[in-house]
């Protein structure tokens, strides 16, 4: 599966990590050899919960920016490294500190509850951080004569409203992945499979949602696929979870819903460019080189802890 060069680079990077004690985090929607090399492999809240478990002093996080800020946050006498400082998301891009701290000074009756795909800034002016696996469990939590604003991923939120029944105030932000899936094609997919339950993660659009038989998280997702006696599944998120899912159920088929921008080009994958900036090449250099090192103000950290941790008591 792997070229030899890969395999060659994984063994190196092996050999390092043993002798520097490093552990190296990756997100299922990473390369699959990037997945390969990992001591842990999780969705955001997942590698967020586990990063303060592990004694290592060097920590690798293989995905976007916004996790290793996160990461650096929670354990900020650890070094943590991230293969590309530029791989960054574009949910976290559409949500600006500046903007949503005007925001909230146009609503000061509202609390603000952030997805955790946003930057350290944002998390400072956060009350209480979710992901998608958690977000219900969060909000069912708070008061319902609360009032909240909720960003940046207005599908995530739209839905959140619709399953808990709040009115929550929606940022206008979405995962550039997620909100580009073919809606067309998935019925397709339906038509030719007939019967076949579709998995759709919750920052789809409503319509994708809509035509979904199961909706969570990238893990409920995989958890449902190991848990269930069916053997074929339609898949609404990221691509790179197929890998995780593929190695769960050797025995079972899945099949990835394309987005709308592909038509005609060959390829049925819906992938996230800076996950995929994440390559062997890249952690193997910030192994040996121990950069580039995810450094956050430590003001900024210091007020962005309190959301995230509240989070994880919540969670």
């Amino acid at each position: 599966m792997f070229s030899e060069e890969q395999e060659r680079l994984k063994e190196q990077i092996l050999q390092l990590k043993k002798e520097k004690d490093a552990v190296i985090f990756a997100h299922y929607y990473t390369r699959p050899e990037i997945q390969d090399i990992a001591d842990f492999i999780g969705d955001s809240l997942a590698l967020a919960q586990q990063a303060t478990r592990v004694r290592a002093n060097i920590l690798i996080m293989c995905g976007v920016h916004f996790m290793g800020e996160t990461m650096k946050i929670l354990c900020p006498e650890k070094k943590v490294l991230v293969p590309d400082m530029a791989a960054g998301c574009s949910l976290a891009d559409s949500c600006r500190a500046e903007d949503l701290a005007a925001f909230k000074a146009e609503h000061p009756d509202h609390m603000v509850v952030s997805y955790v795909n946003t930057t350290a800034e944002v998390k400072a002016l956060t009350d209480v951080v979710v992901t998608s696996s958690n977000a219900k469990k969060i909000i069912d939590q708070l008061p319902a004569e609360q009032k909240i604003i909720f960003g940046p991923d207005y599908n995530l939120g739209s839905y959140i409203n619709s399953v808990t029944g709040r009115n929550m105030l929606l940022w206008n932000g979405a995962c550039h992945v997620h909100s580009r899936f073919s809606l067309e094609a998935l019925l397709q997919l339906k038509k030719k499979y007939p019967g076949v339950k579709v998995l759709a993660h919750p920052e789809c659009k409503a319509p994708i949602l809509a035509q979904s038989d199961v909706i969570g998280s990238t893990k409920a997702l995989l958890d449902y696929a190991i848990g269930s006696e069916e053997k074929q599944f339609i898949i609404a998120t990221e691509s790179g979870i197929l890998h995780e899912m593929q190695k769960a159920c050797p025995e079972k088929t899945f099949i990835p819903v394309p987005p709308e921008i592909t038509e005609g080009v060959g390829c049925s994958c819906n992938e996230c460019e800076y996950m995929r900036m994440n390559t062997l090449e890249k952690v193997y250099a910030c192994l040996r080189d121990e950069q580039p090192e995810m450094i956050v103000n430590k003001e900024t950290a210091a007020k962005a802890i309190s959301s995230i941790e509240r989070m994880l008591r919540m969670s």
